[in-house]
């Protein structure tokens, strides 16, 4: 246990982060999990509503340095490719 006023206020603040960014990678787990089983059903139109989504909040990760950017673009890139392909 810290000692320092500002090493107990970090403490308090890596907590707050840590819940926040769990939070936002949570929410991008649960929108891809969404689109890959409605791409599985052939549901384009709900998988394209999730794509959205799951980019929409991979950006904002992105944003807030929860994702490196390149690992953003490079999952967006690739779901983008699974919708293509599936609708082939």
């Amino acid at each position: 246990m810290p000692n320092i006023k500002s090493a107990k206020k970090r403490m308090i603040t890596d907590a707050i982060r840590n819940k926040r960014n769990r939070v936002r990678k949570s929410r991008i787990w649960t929108f891809e999990k969404k689109f890959r089983k409605a791409v599985a059903e052939k549901d384009f139109e709900a998988a394209q509503t999730f794509l959205g989504q799951t980019v929409s909040e991979l950006d904002k990760a992105a944003k807030t340095n929860v994702v490196h950017s390149n690992k953003a673009s490079r999952k967006k890139a690739r779901l983008t490719a699974f919708l293509k392909q599936a609708q082939a």
